[in-house]
């Protein structure tokens, strides 16, 4: 479950003069890879944990993100903005104690950024997501601190969630996305930090949703968990704080037959201490996390490797932290570990609802 951190750049539009996600909605593939200009926001997100030869440890996050202004923009011309474009990227060197981010805006123009309709091909610049085949996706992306030129390879159909892919965030009708995840992605490629380039494997997660409104009153952000475990299974839990009152929570377990099962609350207990306070922001994020699954008999503790993992806003939006995490635990009395990325939204500044400039 991945959000728009951006929409403070939108025009305050109501919602309803765009589509809301459609209950009914039958996800077909490649196609619906690509994009729906139907709805006021939709992002494609790439998360992954890496590893070098030597042992190094890396994190990534690619994100292309696209936010309706206009849905029928009066000029015709190339330069009209019917869409914002943001993308962001993020290297964690996990091993080195480093932290990189950079961000990228645009409109779409004569095609200096976009999102295919007929499968997913994303790009920003000269970041770009791009499915080269049914198995294989290619990232870029550079920035003069950092750069990634990754291979992620496809080898299991996409995981929806929710109801068959309608996600609801809230009890106000049509307050929902469509959302599905491809929740192991074998990956391979380069990385380059600094003046040094690293060959690396690992494992990638990619989130795509989209829909027109979300967040409701008294919500003021959410923690966002993605986690592949060591005996193949994966698991997305999400929870959405409240101002008064007991968060909402949901989440889908990919079972290691590929069976997929949906979570609420009642399957889902979570718990968190030790925070870390930002000296850009001042927000105090738990970096440690108890997750609970007691009808599975699961039990972990999420932690991270570098406490400094915050995508800083100070024009665009509101910062928030999203880092690679390690999780180890017990199932059924075995040790069982894991690796994967925690997003965590709305720990400093206004609620995040205010972002979304929607109209009550």
């Amino acid at each position: 479950m991945k959000w728009m951190l951006l929409l403070v750049l939108a025009a305050r539009i109501l919602a309803a003069d765009w589509q809301p996600a459609p209950q009914n909605y039958a996800l077909t593939f490649p196609k619906d890879h690509g994009s729906h200009p139907a709805q006021k926001i939709e992002w494609w997100y790439f998360t992954g944990n890496l590893q070098a030869s030597d042992g190094h440890l890396f994190g990534y996050q690619l994100t292309f993100f696209r936010i309706g202004t206009d849905p029928q923009p009066a000029n015709p011309s190339a330069w009209t903005v019917r869409d914002l474009h943001m993308a962001h990227f993020a290297v964690s060197d996990l091993s080195g104690g480093r932290y990189f981010h950079q961000q990228r805006l645009n409109r779409a123009g004569p095609g200096l950024c976009g999102a295919d309709l007929e499968g997913l091909a994303v790009w920003n610049g000269p970041w770009r997501a791009e499915m080269k085949d049914a198995n294989q996706i290619s990232l870029q992306a550079n920035d003069p601190a950092c750069e990634i030129n990754l291979t992620l390879a496809v080898t299991q159909p996409p995981v929806l969630h929710g109801d068959r892919g309608y996600s609801r965030k809230g009890v106000t009708a049509g307050n929902a996305s469509i959302y599905y995840s491809l929740t192991r992605l074998g990956s391979s490629g380069t990385l380059r930090i600094g003046g040094q380039s690293f060959a690396v494997t690992g494992q990638s997660w990619m989130d795509h949703e989209f829909g027109s409104s979300f967040l409701e009153p008294g919500q003021m952000g959410w923690d966002w968990f993605s986690l592949q475990l060591d005996d193949g299974s994966d698991l997305m839990l999400f929870q959405i704080r409240q101002a008064v009152g007991s968060p909402a929570m949901s989440g889908t377990l990919v079972k290691t037959d590929g069976t997929v099962e949906v979570l609420t609350r009642d399957h889902l207990k979570l718990g968190h201490s030790e925070t870390w306070k930002s000296p850009a922001t001042g927000a105090q994020y738990p970096l440690k996390w108890t997750v609970s699954l007691p009808q599975h008999h699961l039990e972990l503790k999420v932690s991270t490797l570098l406490s400094d993992q915050e995508m800083i806003s100070p024009k665009a939006g509101p910062s928030y932290w999203e880092g690679a995490v390690v999780a180890e635990g017990v199932q059924n009395g075995q040790p069982i570990r894991g690796r994967g990325y925690l997003e965590m939204t709305g720990y400093s500044g206004a609620a995040m609802r205010s972002f979304f400039h929607l109209e009550e």
